[in-house]
C-alpha cells in the first residue's frame, strides 16, 4: 500500500505552531514511507475563511519547506461531489431529511441539560416520512444505533466509542452547504488518504467519520491523534506565551531549520538526539514514537537551536535569510559586504537574525548619531590623538586586509605609548557608532577604507563640539 497523508487546515487564521507540527509529522511520515503528502484547504466555513488566511497557510508551509505532492485542494471547489454523495446516502436510506427548527432543537437540549443528560438530537425525523412541503431542512446521517467504533490509533492505542454516545450528525445544512465532518470523509476517500495525522481535538470527530466512511463503502484510514502543545505555565499555548504564528517566528528572526527541529521534538524522539537535519528526521521518523503526553513549548530551547543553526549552516544559506530582514528594515545591501560575511562574524553574538540585522546596519549605511553611552565614554578629547594617528595609518594601507588593519592599530598604540583600548575603543565607536562589535580587524575589513576615514572625521567633529560646549 502506498502511503498518502494530508494536512488539512481551515483558513480562518494564520498557520499556528500546533498546526505546523501536525503538518510536519504528516509530511515526515509520507516522506519516510516513500509516499505522497496532500495539502487540502478546508474552506467550507465561508463566513470565517479568508483569502489572507489561505495565503498565510501557503506562506508558512513554503517557509518551512513542507512541500506538497498534491494540492493545494480547496473544498469549495468540490461542493458538487459532496452533494452527489449526500443524495446517494439519502437514496440508500443511510441519511434523512430533518425538518426540526433550531428553536425546537434548542428547547430539547435545554431540557436534556436540565435533566443532567448529554445534549443530543433525539432522532425525531429519523424514520418519519410525513415531510412538510417546501419547508427548510437539514440532512442528517443515520448513525448506527448499537455496536462500537474502534479507532486503531498509532499514538493512543485502541480507542473504543459506543454508537449510543453518537447522535445523527448533520451532513448538509439548510442552505445546501455540506458540513465539515462529511467533507473530510469524502476528501479522505477520494484522495486515497491512508494515514490521518491530526490534533487530539479531533478524536470526537473520528468515530462519526468512520461510520460515514463505512456507510459509503470506503476504506478506513489509520489514525494518529497528536496531543496539544502547552505553554511554559502548563496552559494551552496562546499569544500570551509569545509568537504562536509560524510566520511570526520568521519575522522574529528564527531560521526555518531551527523551527522544524524544535517542532519535531515537541512530542517525538529518537533516543537522546536533539539536533536533526530534515534528512535525519525522515530517516528516523515513526508515528509509533510520538508521545501521547502534552508537550510544553520552551522558547529558550528554540533560541538555542536557532543559534546552533546560524553558526553551523552554510553562510550563504543563513545570509539569504538575513537579507530578508535587511529588506524589511528598508536597508539597501547591494553595496557592502556579502551577507554571508556578516553571518561569519556576527552569528556568535546574537540570538536571532533580526537581532543580527539590527546590529549590522553600519556595514551598509551611515548612522545618524553615535550611541550616547559609548560616545560619552570613548569619544573624549583624550582620544583625538589616537583617532588622528590611526586614521593616518589606516588610510596609508595599500592592501585592505585584516592583518594589515590590526598592524596599523598596533602601530598607533605603540607610537603613542598607550594601551590598545585607548586606540581600539574610540576607533570602534567611530567606525560602528557603538561600543560593541566583533574584533576590529574583521569588522573594518568589511567596511570601505575611505568610509572609515570619513567616520573618524565625524567622530573628531563630535569631540570638537563637546570641547566647545
Amino acid at each position: 500500500m502506498s502511503v498518502v497523508t494530508r494536512f488539512a487546515p481551515s483558513p480562518t487564521g494564520y498557520l499556528h505552531v500546533g498546526g505546523a507540527r501536525t503538518a510536519l509529522y504528516s509530511w515526515l511520515f509520507a516522506k519516510s514511507q516513500g509516499g505522497q503528502f496532500v495539502l487540502r484547504i478546508e474552506d467550507t466555513d465561508l463566513e470565517r475563511s479568508t483569502d489572507e488566511a489561505k495565503q498565510a497557510i501557503l506562506d508558512g508551509m513554503t517557509w518551512l519547506g513542507l512541500t506538497h505532492d498534491v494540492g493545494p485542494i480547496y473544498q469549495t471547489d468540490r461542493f458538487d461531489r459532496y452533494k452527489e454523495l449526500v443524495q446517494q446516502l439519502l437514496d440508500e436510506g443511510k441519511a434523512y431529511k430533518c425538518f426540526m427548527s433550531v428553536a425546537e432543537l434548542d428547547s430539547i437540549r435545554e431540557a436534556q441539560e436540565a435533566a443532567g443528560e448529554k445534549p443530543r438530537y433525539p432522532g425525531t425525523w429519523r424514520d418519519r416520512t410525513d415531510h412538510p412541503a417546501d419547508a427548510p431542512y437539514v440532512v442528517r446521517f443515520k448513525n448506527p444505533l448499537d455496536g462500537n467504533v474502534v479507532i486503531n490509533d498509532h499514538i493512543r492505542g485502541d480507542i473504543t466509542i459506543s454508537n449510543t454516545e453518537l447522535d445523527d450528525l448533520i451532513i448538509m445544512r439548510t442552505d445546501g452547504a455540506p458540513t465539515y465532518n462529511f467533507c473530510v470523509v469524502v476528501d479522505d476517500w477520494d484522495m486515497g488518504i491512508t494515514h490521518v495525522v491530526r490534533g487530539e481535538d479531533h478524536i470526537n470527530n473520528t468515530p462519526r467519520q468512520i461510520n460515514i466512511l463505512q456507510a459509503l463503502g470506503a476504506p478506513i484510514p489509520e489514525y494518529a491523534h497528536v496531543s496539544m502543545i502547552l505553554g511554559d505555565d502548563g496552559k494551552k499555548l496562546s499569544k500570551r506565551h509569545g509568537a504562536v504564528s509560524v510566520m511570526q517566528y520568521r519575522d522574529d528572526g528564527f531560521l526555518p531549520q531551527a523551527v522544524l527541529n524544535y517542532l519535531v521534538r515537541l512530542g517525538w524522539s529518537h533516543g537522546d538526539q536533539e539536533i536533526f537535519s530534515v534528512a535525519e528526521m525522515i530517516e528516523h521518523f515513526s508515528l509509533d514514537n510520538i508521545s501521547k503526553s502534552a508537550s510544553a513549548f520552551n522558547t529558550e530551547k528554540l533560541v538555542w537551536l536557532n543559534q546552533h543553526y546560524m553558526k553551523t549552516l552554510p553562510g550563504n544559506e543563513v545570509g539569504e535569510a538575513l537579507a530578508w530582514h535587511f529588506a524589511q528594515m528598508q536597508i539597501d545591501t547591494t553595496t557592502g559586504p556579502a551577507h554571508s560575511e556578516i553571518v561569519a562574524i556576527q552569528a556568535d553574538r546574537v540570538k536571532t537574525l533580526a537581532e543580527m540585522a539590527q546590529i549590522s546596519t553600519y556595514f551598509y549605511q551611515d548612522f545618524a548619531e553615535f550611541d550616547a553611552n559609548a560616545a560619552k565614554k570613548h569619544l573624549r578629547p583624550v582620544a583625538k590623538d589616537a583617532l588622528l594617528l590611526v586614521k593616518e595609518n589606516l588610510l596609508a594601507l595599500t592592501e585592505w586586509t585584516s592583518e594589515n588593519i590590526q598592524a596599523a592599530i598596533n602601530a598607533t598604540a605603540e607610537t603613542l605609548e598607550v594601551g590598545m583600548g585607548k586606540v581600539g575603543m574610540p576607533l570602534r565607536v567611530a567606525a560602528t557608532g557603538s561600543g560593541n562589535s566583533p574584533s576590529l580587524d574583521v569588522t573594518l575589513v568589511l567596511l570601505n577604507q575611505a568610509k572609515i576615514g570619513e567616520r573618524i572625521d565625524k567622530a573628531l567633529e563630535f569631540i570638537a563640539i563637546r570641547e566647545n560646549c
